[in-house]
């Protein structure tokens, strides 16, 4: 008999957390990636994703083996901070309640075959755990480029980030909103974004901000309206690159609303121009 035996995988470089959140009680699985070699002066920047029970394994691993030639790939060296749940599923239904904002159940879509909606409406209560709470934590155990921060969501997450663009703008650099649920609080979401557009336009509001947002090509056959939704939101941003907004639209080629997790992750390594900046550094 051949003599075999198996140990559990790790990723290399990686811990784990179970973090309870002060403010909405729930308990959250963040994940935790940290490149080898030496630490910037400034510190590390630092991408925080959502849906960490499906992304955290593929941004951890793009991350660590892209950024071992940054000036051939474009992607510096970073810390990976993924948001999950206590779960093995890959979107555990909670995740509805924290991406979401308050909405009557009338203008929310139907779940189809007849599944009961999950709970709505945590979204102020999951920023405030994000930018109050675990973001504090990060950075005290960590050498973290507080200048240098980036949030990349998906579906319902994407719809968060461009919530969070607007309700905090200030709480990261980049945003990375791939193929947002704007269907899904269409109408909340325009109220924060012109609350938030009066002050960027009035000067009230200062920034320096990069935004993607991003779509599959496939998704212009889905029923609800993804790509017209994501371009529309991208005309009006364009609008505001006098104000420190840059905006930046990408639909990928032959990719279905699943299948850009990957290549979306993949863009937004590179679409915060980190590496760009170390370099110009370096040759001061």
């Amino acid at each position: 008999m051949e003599n075999t035996s198996m140990k559990k995988v790790t990723l290399a470089g990686t811990d784990a957390w179970s973090v309870t959140s002060g403010i909405n009680g729930q308990e959250y699985r963040v994940q935790i990636y940290q490149p080898s070699g030496k630490v910037p002066a400034s510190g590390f920047p630092i991408i925080y994703t959502l849906d960490g029970n499906s992304t955290f394994a593929m941004t951890a691993e793009m991350m660590r083996i892209q950024s071992l030639r940054p000036e051939k790939t474009g992607v510096a060296p970073a810390i990976v901070v993924s948001i999950g749940y206590n779960a093995e599923a890959l979107f555990p239904p909670k995740r509805h309640y924290d991406f979401t904002m308050p909405a009557p159940e009338k203008d929310l879509p139907k779940i189809p075959f007849g599944r009961p909606l999950p709970e709505q409406g945590g979204a102020l209560d999951f920023m405030s755990f994000v930018e109050d709470q675990l973001k504090p934590l990060v950075e005290s155990r960590y050498s973290v480029d507080s200048s240098r921060q980036m949030i990349v969501g998906h579906s319902l997450g994407g719809l968060f980030v461009l919530h969070m663009l607007f309700v905090r703008p200030h709480s990261f650099h980049t945003y990375i909103a791939g193929s947002p649920s704007i269907h899904w609080n269409a109408m909340y979401l325009r109220q924060q974004e012109q609350k938030w557009l009066e002050e960027v336009s009035k000067g009230r509001t200062k920034l320096n901000t990069r935004v993607l947002i991003a779509v599959g090509e496939l998704e212009g056959n889905l029923k609800v309206p993804m790509i017209r939704n994501a371009e529309e939101q991208v005309e009006r941003l364009s609008k505001l690159e006098e104000f420190g907004v840059q905006v930046a639209y990408q639909a990928f080629e032959a990719e279905n609303h699943m299948s850009i997790v990957p290549v979306l992750i993949n863009r937004a390594l590179r679409f915060n121009g980190w590496a760009e900046e170390e370099s110009n550094e370096s040759k001061k």
